[in-house]
């Protein structure tokens, strides 16, 4: 069931969302070679704590974590570890904020130092179809705009849609209604957008082929191929106009 907010539900939202921001971009400032994935998680526990906000992914399901630490080919759901950045490494955090019952989603790929050519091209491809996605979250639209609209701009860059993994809605749960597919599924009557719906669209887009596996620790999910993977994730607000994204802080 799809949850349309209320304008109180909304204004938790924005904190909520503007939390996750924050967390993710400490985390991000502080990726360089030599650092440790379980350093990044600590940092981002610090800070949600500091504003009175609980980290979303730690014991969902069982997760171990209180975010998502995927380096290279991995695309979602990395354990932060003992694992050390390395020159030349792409790494993906996604964080997620729960404050006063909702939660706020975020993601972004971050560069350790110089990196290939390949690896910039495709975490701006990536950057790219995510702000394809949003200009399609207008209400009227369907959710099937935003995944024609991420899928066409991977593929015109030369990449691969993840087709696995999708986004969501957000709210009061970590994953709502609707699902929002990175790319067209085929299938008819998505959801129609409305003013007050909360998404997350979230492009998982590599390098070279779409198929995934996951791992024995039975959460880090990667490429088959092993090409390299980048992550790009608001939470947006259907307005009457522009998408407002709630986990954007710059």
């Amino acid at each position: 069931m799809i949850v349309v907010k209320s304008a109180r539900e909304i204004e938790t939202m924005r904190k909520a969302g503007r939390i996750a921001g924050l967390a993710l971009k400490e985390a991000g400032s502080l990726v360089a070679p030599g650092v440790t994935t379980r350093q990044l998680d600590t940092a981002i526990r610090q800070l949600l704590r500091r504003y009175g906000a609980k980290a979303s992914f730690l014991g969902y399901r069982g997760y171990p974590a209180a975010c998502n630490t995927s380096v290279n080919e991995e695309v979602i759901h990395g354990i932060p570890g003992r694992r050390a950045l390395r020159e030349g490494d792409i790494i993906s955090i996604d964080v997620g904020a729960y404050f006063e019952g909702f939660h706020g989603d975020t993601a972004a790929t971050f560069t350790v130092g110089s990196v290939s050519p390949q690896a910039l091209r495709l975490i701006e491809v990536t950057r790219r179809c995510f702000y394809e996605g949003a200009a399609r979250a207008v209400a009227g639209n369907r959710v099937s705009d935003i995944s024609e609209a991420v899928e066409k701009c991977a593929e015109s860059g030369g990449c691969s849609v993840v087709r696995d993994w999708t986004g969501h809605g957000v709210g009061r749960q970590l994953h709502e209604d609707p699902e929002v597919p990175n790319f067209r599924d085929g299938k008819r009557g998505s959801a129609r957008l409305l003013p007050g719906m909360t998404i997350s669209i979230e492009p998982m887009i590599t390098a070279g082929k779409s198929e995934t596996e996951i791992l024995r620790d039975g959460w880090t999910v990667v490429t088959v191929d092993r090409s390299l993977s980048a992550h790009h994730e608001h939470t947006l607000l259907i307005t009457s106009g522009a998408p407002e994204l709630m986990t954007l802080v710059d």
